[in-house]
């Protein structure tokens, strides 16, 4: 218990820190519904797909590799000035091609050739890779406050600037690169002050050819992880108008409905940010227990205790979604989420599911890294991705904004069964697989009597608050009788 209560400890400080910066950086969600247009916020969100795209490319597994062998401090400090100087010639180099590409590059992100916006994206992508192999060894090193100041940081100087820019300057969408950029800056030079020591090292060749060994792979898997998250959008976009009348009126055009349905995929952050803040304590910790006899019991009883985690998040948002978005903002006098985009809200449940198997992913992963076989994460998330694009382009003409939802449920589960098939063939681990199955159904169940419970007299928010109450009590008892049969066993 001493280990899961490290683990606890590390996964709270981040989780608070990522946290606080996602609730602050939510504020941005009722200002961007309240001021621009659905398809205004439908360009936004491809723009920001694109930069999720382009930094897998830019920072090619390098984070990865320096959590897989900085744990070796006699050689971190070689490792880490080896990885940022490699780092800052390759970025520099994929901003040159993507430049020359923007005649190509610019139209699927809804911009024109020439636009600035385009520069400011670039300069986003640069900055960002410059800072993580950096905060990779805060991480490593268990630095997790000055982690949670520096990203907390970043999130409060785009907030500021969104605000600043949009509301006293009237600036368009152009205000939201502009604060992105500025925050990514000054985050880079502030992991790059708190990390100055590890500047002392030097330029290893050797180094550098494990670390891109160990890294590449990470890069189709990265990819394959990027279709599954966000290709969804561009699908939606190059909707027929004729589908897009069909289902959902005449009132309506491909860039509304991505706008809407990137605004409401909002709502499955909840679940998101419990498997980022998760996977940041995560990677280093099973590392350093790899070698632990007691690791394969410690990592059981982790699985068990993050299904209870994914079932209160879920839950709270699920049965609570209604009354979520239409919290008012004060001082804005916005709704969290716009009136206009509330016509999505029925993708949240099947994305938080799609979010619980990512986060079943995250801990079935720990025999990859432990074992070296990171080959099988190409091989795992290009099956993934290929099973994204093919339910998005069979189930979007007939279901719109839920196919794409469903598609990618469909797709982190296939991922999460087959890493789990790999990893625990290279390092043997008793998940109580059935059991996480078993909390998965029952907590859906819980949301999906909602509607029955409603027919029987109770006011939408007290059924609401009848199944998260009741749905907690028996998935903790589900979950407590689990973990004790394995102990016993």
């Amino acid at each position: 218990m001493t280990k899961l209560k490290e683990l606890f400890s590390d996964t709270l400080i981040y989780g608070i820190s990522s946290v606080l910066a996602r609730f602050i950086g939510y504020l941005l969600v009722p200002l961007h519904t309240g001021v621009f247009s659905e398809d205004q916020y439908g360009i936004i969100s491809l723009i920001f797909a694109a930069i999720a795209l382009f930094n897998v490319l830019f920072t090619l597994g390098m984070e990865s590799a320096y959590i897989r062998y900085g744990k070796d401090r006699a050689k971190a400090k070689s490792l880490f000035k080896t990885l940022q100087l490699f780092l800052l010639g390759s970025s520099a180099l994929f901003i040159v091609v993507v430049w020359l590409a923007q005649p190509v590059v610019s139209p699927m992100i809804g911009l024109e050739t020439g636009n600035p916006i385009l520069w400011m994206m670039l300069g986003i992508l640069f900055f960002d890779t410059l800072a993580i192999v950096p905060f990779a060894e805060l991480r490593l090193v268990r630095k997790s406050i000055s982690f949670a100041f520096i990203k907390t940081g970043n999130v409060l100087i785009n907030l500021g600037l969104n605000f600043y820019l949009i509301l006293w300057l009237d600036y368009g969408i152009e205000a939201v690169f502009i604060s992105n950029l500025a925050a990514s800056l000054l985050t880079t030079i502030a992991t790059w002050i708190v990390t100055i020591p590890m500047f002392m090292g030097e330029w290893n060749r050797e180094l550098l050819t494990r670390a891109l060994i160990f890294g590449l792979p990470f890069v189709p898997a990265g990819l394959g992880h990027v279709i599954n998250e966000l290709i969804d959008r561009f699908f939606l976009k190059s909707m027929d108008p004729q589908t897009v009348e069909a289902l959902y009126g005449p009132d309506y055009t491909a860039d509304d409905i991505v706008g809407i349905y990137s605004a409401c995929y909002k709502l499955a952050v909840f679940m998101l940010l419990l498997v980022q803040m998760f996977r940041m304590a995560w990677q280093p910790f099973f590392m350093r227990q790899s070698e632990e006899t007691s690791a394969p019991e410690t990592f059981s009883q982790t699985f068990s205790l993050f299904n209870f985690a994914a079932a209160a998040i879920f839950l709270s948002v699920a049965l609570f979604a209604d009354q979520i978005v239409a919290v008012k903002v004060p001082i804005l006098d916005f709704y969290l989420v716009d009136e206009k985009f509330w016509g999505g809200l029925g993708i949240v449940p099947i994305l938080l599911l799609a979010y619980w198997f990512q986060g079943w992913y995250v801990n079935f992963s720990a025999g990859i890294f432990i074992s070296e076989t990171t080959k099988r994460l190409p091989q795992i998330t290009l099956i993934g991705a290929a099973i994204t694009i093919v339910a998005n382009l069979v189930m979007i003409p007939f279901f719109g904004m839920m196919g794409s939802a469903m598609a990618t449920l469909l797709s982190y589960a296939v991922m999460a069964m087959l890493i789990y098939y790999y990893s625990t063939n290279a390092f043997e681990v008793p998940y109580k697989l059935v059991s996480g199955f078993g909390v998965m159904l029952l907590t859906a169940g819980f949301y999906y009597l909602k509607p029955t419970i409603l027919k029987i007299g109770f006011s939408d928010l007290s059924a609401s608050v009848l199944l998260l109450v009741v749905g907690l009590l028996t998935i903790s008892l589900l979950i407590s009788r689990s973990i004790l049969r394995s102990r016993t066993s």
